[in-house]
């Protein structure tokens, strides 16, 4: 009995492990340059991002769902809300709470 209860928590443990290991990685699809419908373009790195063709490239940080980017004005970070994200598609929220979608 001890046995089984031992092989299934193993078990269990490793599809657990698998799952998270062959999740799909919201960094890795979120890379890439990124056009609008306005012209605006959006280049994103494994460490940079790029807002506009005019603005320099900042550092940023990915936590769940939001981009943070490096200071600017008196905030340490500018927010940027991901509504949707796929392969080929993408709906930001700037920190002024315009949505613009953006196509690979």
């Amino acid at each position: 009995m001890k046995n089984a209860a031992l092989i299934i928590v193993h078990f269990v443990c490793a599809v657990v492990l698998f799952g998270v290991a062959c999740a799909g990685n919201t960094q890795s699809k979120l890379k890439g340059n990124w056009h609008s419908k306005q012209g605006s373009v959006l280049k994103i790195t494994d460490d940079e991002f790029m807002a506009d063709n005019n603005s320099p490239a900042e550092d940023y940080i990915l936590k769940g769902d939001t981009i943070y980017t490096s200071f600017q004005g008196n905030q340490p970070y500018t927010r940027f809300v991901i509504e949707h994200l796929d392969d080929h598609q993408l709906r930001l929220q700037y920190p002024d709470s315009t949505k613009i979608e953006f196509a690979k």
